[in-house]
């Protein structure tokens, strides 16, 4: 399986790519004026980059519901600095997490390769912007219009089967206005439109959705179905979101969405090993300098 964005393409045959998150936001809900500058929002994404993340996945808006939508222009301010940055510091693919298809029109021209949609193509006109500069298209499930909220245990007779049918006709739209096959990845939208238990429904069977034949993001760090099941704030969700991220590469997850870079690249590189993937050498982790600073 591969992946075609902008003038890159990205293997996904073998371990899982991990996306790391940078908000160029003051209002996430998991870091919230954390990174109140480009200054520290580059140096987020070089941390990303040196611990292994293939993507960095920049936005500009908060998803947080209850808000009013951020102006195209003012998003644009946001994100396309970072992304210039970022593309100059670091040989890396950069996605742009945006819904507003004048906001990934001037990210891809900034050199961002792929489109992050979790409005799940509510505007076909993103899709033209893809189709039309060769960059990935995440399409992501919701059944609300972005910053919406439905939290209701009753909407659907089947969750997964809404989001099979859902992202099978929004595949067919994007590519009816030009998007390649290779340049389309999946997002079945943890929490979004969807309570904790309806989330878990969705992620157990993600085979279902890999059977679309597209690769899947796997996009749970952090998320509101893990504080239902733990009872910890969005900052303490880390071994959390490490479960999860287990139960989603067992299923073929081909992209991890993750805020720690650092600690999903460890999971992965155990999880390798102990699969009989890698090996050890005899003498490994024996050496005088065996627990090198990262």
């Amino acid at each position: 399986m591969r992946l075609l964005a902008g003038r890159r393409e990205l293997d996904l045959a073998g371990p899982p790519l991990l996306m790391g998150v940078v908000n160029a936001t003051p209002d996430s809900f998991s870091d919230a004026g954390e990174l109140p500058d480009l200054e520290s929002r580059a140096a987020r994404a070089a941390v990303h980059v040196a611990a292994g993340a293939a993507i960095v996945d920049v936005g500009g808006e908060t998803a947080v519901g209850g808000r009013p939508p951020l102006a195209a222009a003012e998003e644009i301010d946001r994100v396309v600095p970072l992304i210039e940055r970022i593309v100059a510091e670091h040989d890396v693919l950069v996605s742009v997490d945006t819904y507003k298809a004048e906001v990934a029109q001037a990210a891809l021209a900034a050199g961002a390769g792929m489109v992050n949609d979790v409005s799940g193509l509510r505007d076909p006109a993103l899709a033209d912007v893809c189709a039309r500069t060769g960059a990935a298209l995440v399409i992501m499930h919701t059944r609300v219009e972005p910053k919406g909220t439905l939290l209701d245990p009753g909407a659907y007779d089947d969750v997964v089967e809404d989001v099979v049918g859902f992202l099978a006709e929004q595949v067919a739209v994007a590519r009816a206005r030009g998007v390649g096959g290779w340049q389309i990845v999946l997002d079945p939208g943890p929490d979004f439109a969807k309570t904790p238990a309806q989330t878990v429904a969705v992620l157990r069977r993600l085979d279902a959705v890999r059977s679309l034949g597209h690769p899947v993001l796997l996009a749970v760090s952090r998320k509101d179905f893990l504080g239902a099941i733990t009872g910890r704030a969005a900052p303490a969700r880390g071994a959390a979101t490490l479960a999860a991220l287990a139960a989603g590469v067992d299923a073929g997850a081909s992209i991890l969405r993750v805020h720690d870079v650092a600690a999903a690249a460890d999971f992965l590189a155990v999880r390798s090993v102990l699969r009989g993937e890698r090996e050890l050498a005899p003498d490994e982790g024996l050496g005088p300098d065996r627990f090198p600073e990262r």
